[in-house]
Order: C-alpha cells, then sequence, then structure tokens
C-alpha cells in the first residue's frame, strides 16, 4: 500500500478499511511509517473525521497493537475512570485511593499533559521516587497487593497511542473525536477494565469546548464500550474555569492531600465524588450512584482513602516524607501576586488562558521532549461567583522563569472578570450519559 493514497483518500472524505487503517498505524509502530505522514493522517481526520465503523476500527488496532491485559484472577470488578482533559483536573489522585478503599479495584493508566491541560503521570511524576513506567508483572502485583495502580502505558500496552499522543499534542489535532476515542478506548481496553466512567469536560478550558462536541465524544466513547462488552457510564462536567485551586503538578499534588485529609474543596470533591459513588455502583458495592458518593464521603472522613494513597505512593516508589511533609518540597525561585483592579463579583476565569500561562511559566510542555518544572504553577485565590475588592489577591504565580514572569503576571490577570452584577454559576456536572442518551444529572 502507498500510505500518500491512503492520506489522500481520507484527506477526500473517503472512507478507510481495516487494512488501510492497519497499514498506517502498524507501520507507525513498527517505524516504517514517519512522523510526517502520520501527522498528515491525522490532521486529515482532523478535518475529514471519522465514522463510527472508521473509529471501532482504529481504536481496536491501536488496542491490539500490543498486549491486552488479563485481570480476571484477581477478585471484583475491575472499574476504572477517564477525564478528556482539563486545566486544575487532578480527581485521579483522590479518585483512585478512594475508590479502591472501598473495595473496588482500580486500574489506571494514565497520560502526559496535551496542550493547556495538565497529565496524571505529571503530576504523580512531581512527587520524588514515583515511579510510573511499571512492568506488567509489576503493573498486575501492585493491584493484586493494595487495590489500585497508577501507570502509564508501558511497551507492550497500546504501543500505538503511546506514539501518536505525543504526536497530537504538537501537531494541532488533539480536538479530533476519533482520535481522542482511539487513543482513551484502546488505553482503557487494555488495561483490563471490566467497567469505566468518563468524565468528558465541556467549556473553555477543555478540548470539546461546546455541549454539543462533548455530548458526541461521550457517545463514542460508550458505544465503543459497549462494543467491546464494558459497561460506560459518562459525566458532561464544567471546565468553563480551572478545577479546584491549584494548576501545576505539585501544586495539584499537595491540593490532593488536603482533599485525602477532608478538606473541602467543594468543586474538585463534588466532581470527585459522582465519580467514585458511580464506579463503586459499577463495583457492585452499592446499588445507587447515590449510595456510593455517600460510601465515598466516609471513606474521606475516616481516613481510609488517605491510607490507600500512602499505600500507593509507597509501592510505586513515592518518597513518603514529602506526602506526609509537604513543606519540606523545594519552592519556586519567583512568585508573583495578580490583584484586582475593580470590585464586584468574580463573573469568570478564562480556563484555557489559565492552562496556557501554566505553561508558558514550565507547568506544562510545548515540544514532546520539553522537561516539566513540577514546581511551577498557579494557587488560586478567588474563584467564580466570590466577592472580590479592589486590590484582592486572585491568584499567585510560581515559577523558576524569570524571563516570563512579567508577561505570564499580565496574561493571568486578563484571565479573570469582574463584575458589578451577582454572577449566576454554571451547574458543574451538566449531564449523566449513558448508551440510552444525555440526561440532566439529578443531583442539580
Amino acid at each position: 500500500m502507498n500510505p500518500a493514497e491512503i492520506i489522500r483518500k481520507k484527506r477526500e472524505g473517503g472512507k478507510l478499511n481495516r487494512e488501510e487503517i492497519g497499514f498506517l498505524v502498524n507501520g507507525y509502530v513498527a517505524g516504517t511509517i514517519p512522523d510526517y505522514q502520520m501527522s498528515a493522517f491525522m490532521m486529515s481526520v482532523y478535518f475529514r473525521s471519522m465514522d463510527f465503523k472508521e473509529t471501532a476500527t482504529l481504536t481496536d488496532i491501536m488496542l491490539h497493537s500490543g498486549v491486552v491485559v488479563d485481570l480476571s484472577h484477581i477478585p471484583g470488578v475491575k472499574v476504572d475512570k477517564h477525564s478528556t482533559g482539563g486545566v486544575g483536573d487532578k480527581v485521579s489522585l483522590i479518585l483512585a485511593p478512594m475508590v479502591a478503599s472501598c473495595g473496588v479495584p482500580v486500574p489506571m493508566i494514565s497520560g502526559r499533559g496535551l496542550g493547556h491541560t495538565g497529565g496524571t503521570l505529571d503530576k504523580l511524576e512531581s512527587i520524588p521516587g514515583f515511579r510510573t513506567s511499571l512492568s506488567l508483572k509489576e503493573y498486575q502485583s501492585v493491584i493484586e497487593e493494595i487495590g489500585t495502580v497508577m501507570i502509564g502505558q508501558t511497551a507492550e500496552i497500546a504501543p500505538a497511542d503511546k506514539k501518536m499522543y505525543a504526536l497530537r499534542d504538537v501537531t494541532g489535532t488533539v480536538e479530533s473525536i476519533p482520535l481522542i476515542a482511539g487513543s482513551i478506548m484502546s488505553k482503557k481496553l487494555a488495561e483490563g477494565i471490566d467497567s469505566l466512567v468518563l468524565d468528558v469536560k465541556t467549556g473553555r478550558g477543555a478540548f470539546m469546548q461546546s455541549e454539543e462536541r462533548a455530548i458526541e465524544l461521550a457517545h463514542t466513547l460508550i458505544e465503543i464500550g459497549k462494543r467491546f462488552g464494558k459497561k460506560t457510564i459518562g459525566f458532561l462536567t464544567d471546565m468553563n474555569q480551572p478545577l479546584g485551586c491549584a494548576v501545576g503538578n505539585w501544586l495539584e499534588v499537595t491540593e490532593c492531600i488536603d482533599c485525602l485529609h477532608g478538606k473541602d474543596d467543594s468543586d474538585l470533591m463534588e466532581v470527585t465524588y459522582v465519580l467514585g459513588g458511580t464506579m463503586l455502583m459499577l463495583g457492585k458495592k452499592v446499588k445507587t450512584i447515590e449510595d456510593g458518593i455517600t460510601r465515598c464521603k466516609e471513606a474521606i472522613r475516616s481516613g481510609k482513602a488517605y491510607e490507600k494513597f500512602l499505600q500507593l505512593v509507597k509501592r510505586q516508589g513515592g518518597d513518603l516524607s514529602f506526602i506526609e511533609h509537604p513543606e519540606r518540597y523545594p519552592k519556586s525561585k519567583y512568585t508573583a501576586e495578580i490583584r484586582s483592579f475593580s470590585s464586584g463579583d468574580l463573573d469568570n476565569i478564562d480556563a484555557l488562558e489559565v492552562g496556557l500561562v501554566s505553561v508558558l511559566i514550565g507547568a506544562g510542555r510545548r515540544k514532546v521532549e520539553e522537561a516539566i518544572d513540577p514546581k511551577a504553577g498557579i494557587i488560586l485565590k478567588k474563584k467564580v461567583g466570590d466577592a472580590v475588592s479592589h486590590g484582592d489577591v486572585l491568584a499567585v504565580l510560581h515559577t523558576d522563569s524569570k524571563d516570563v514572569l512579567e508577561t505570564a503576571a499580565h496574561r493571568l490577570g486578563g484571565a479573570f472578570a469582574v463584575a458589578t452584577e451577582p454572577s449566576i454559576g454554571q451547574p458543574l456536572i451538566k449531564k449523566m450519559i449513558d448508551e440510552n442518551g444525555a440526561h440532566p444529572w439529578r443531583g442539580n
């Protein structure tokens, strides 16, 4: 086959068959298809999309580019969660130990930051010593021993996704629904799960900024799950402002530690509890999501979730002293306070701009090989709906890069909008989505 002909066919809106998709994807993994041709293919998909049959085929080929893990020997229904990506989205670090402490095994294979959004692996690796690169044997051992594991793709698991994921980030093709679906589901299906909960973000800081596109993505993911025999439930959640108060890898870890200790970080924990309650229902530990939420809250109150997090960090090589005493972690060389120039209610925080500024100051990467500064980030001192007076601190920047500090501070200041009229907030969890469609979330 001629790769240029396949690329041209998709570019012109043609439908690709299994042999054509497999030729490109497997060739890319083998090294016979170079980056520039895969980039051209992904850009063609970005503009011309794929129908469901093509998307499911892409997912299947990516899935079987490596090993599909069998966890059937581990008791219980194995349930994972996936977020489509947001700014300040550190839910996984609280969710996995919380759900595991309630008796549901949580095998979690995560990714790195894409574009303006943070990645779970980058957050975990900000913990000194924490290993996200485990062998498949060790991956299975960790979940057998403590009930949860959090790693990145191994060389054996969905290697096609591992290569394509990094390339999407630097070629402007992140937002393509077929490419997102193939990436998410190949990874999740390969890790040995029985069920999956989705957190599909929508709004300014999400890849799917419109609700219609976000629902389309959720439906695609749920239908792929159904095709592969995995019960999948999704939630449409708001990403018009960052989730929680920290943006940046170690800063987000410290926020998670606070939440595991019982701090009521309202928006972050609202999402975490709903996703956790759903995971417990799918894991057959409770009959309803509401019962699951109650169990999850008790796991936080009792300290069981925090203890499970300590087990996870220790088992994967992390230095517990920084978890137990986060104040010992190195500090950024420079900080800058962003203050309000007016009084009123905080009406909007541009989550996309906050995410882009976090990348500028070192908390994210602009190129595949770029290193991340785990200390860098932003602490929000005000959230949408809060009262603001002239001179109040809205946010604090943390960075080692003095040369970008002034630019970053100026841009971050422009991300906040203060209004004299009372701010009307949007529901954080907009809809629940299953194979029967999208429904208003009854928790609203």
